[in-house]
């Protein structure tokens, strides 16, 4: 029998167990991959792409009414309630010392490597109102991000797009002078080479498969950006941290996702000797697996409150 996900923050609408009957209603064509475990529980194959992409979709347009929803094959197919586990738990670093959670478009949030599925903006504003900005260094990404946005006319004035044109830099040439952002956020390539990713893929699939697949599977496929960059996850996130404190002033919480334990007490020593303020990590486990969400400020405290 299928249980609620206690392991998901618990504001996640994705804590119970699917409601196939609501889901094939919103994506008559998910019927096709769903059938019953050996535990008598209602599910789909996730080793099977369509079946995960036709998953998403009917719980985007369920959950936060996002029509038409669809990424290329060759791009990173997200798990929503993992993904909407990172956007409540920047809701709660925004609610420190308030009675309530900051709601609406007066909260602007940066996302960057918002990548195809768009998946943060898209939750973000469904859960909180927030308005957003996607960036990618990925041309094919962010014009499927805009076919999305396109088919969901409301959401044109809340989220934007915004191309980095040097992928040598995180933050420069996409916050201007004048920009004020309530947070940014980030979930990094992990692997540090493509031979790496392509590991790593074949790990999760032969997990999910029970077996030794030849190939990656298509859903834990990915462009290059989404998956690897030199140096890895570390490499990454000590970049961000650098050019963080040029738009000290500009952000109020910088957070991204840490996947390896290991690479936090680097990044955390990394960040006293930037001078930052306050310094927060945030365990955030889904299923299995555990990830970490990093936040840092260069805002003091008493003057917080001036940015809601």
């Amino acid at each position: 029998m299928s249980t609620e996900k206690s392991s998901l923050h618990t504001r996640n609408l994705h804590r119970d167990p699917y409601d196939f009957d609501q889901l094939i209603s919103c994506v008559p064509e998910l019927k096709h991959y769903v059938f019953v475990n050996k535990y008598q529980t209602e599910t789909i194959n996730f080793s099977i792409p369509e079946a995960v992409k036709l998953l998403n979709k009917a719980l985007l347009l369920h959950f936060y009414n996002v029509k038409s929803w669809d990424i290329p094959d060759t791009n990173l197919c997200p798990p929503i309630p993992g993904r909407a586990d990172y956007i409540h738990y920047i809701a709660d670093l925004l609610a420190e010392n308030r009675t309530d959670i900051p709601a609406g478009n007066s909260i602007t949030g940066l996302d960057i490597g918002t990548g195809a599925n768009l998946v943060y903006p898209l939750l973000a504003h469904g859960s909180y109102g927030w308005k957003m900005l996607g960036t990618d260094i990925n041309q094919a990404s962010l014009e499927n991000a805009q076919r999305i946005l396109d088919h969901n006319q409301d959401l044109s004035p809340v989220i934007q797009l915004k191309k980095q044109s040097d992928p040598n830099h995180i933050f420069r040439n996409i916050i201007e002078s004048g920009n004020r952002f309530t947070f940014s956020m980030c979930n990094p390539p992990f692997h540090d080479s493509e031979e790496s990713a392509l590991k790593g893929n074949l790990r999760k699939t032969k997990n999910i498969r029970k077996s030794k697949p030849q190939k990656a599977l298509l859903n834990f496929g990915g462009q290059q950006s989404e998956l690897w960059c030199e140096g890895g996850e570390i490499a990454f996130i000590t970049k961000m941290i650098e050019e963080s404190v040029l738009y000290s002033s500009q952000v109020l919480w910088f957070t991204c996702l840490v996947s390896k334990k290991d690479n936090l007490h680097k990044l955390t020593t990394f960040l006293k000797k930037v001078n930052a303020i306050d310094v927060k990590t945030v365990d955030m486990a889904q299923g299995q697996k555990v990830s970490r969400m990093l936040a840092w400020t260069f805002i003091p405290q008493k003057d917080r409150k001036d940015w809601f």
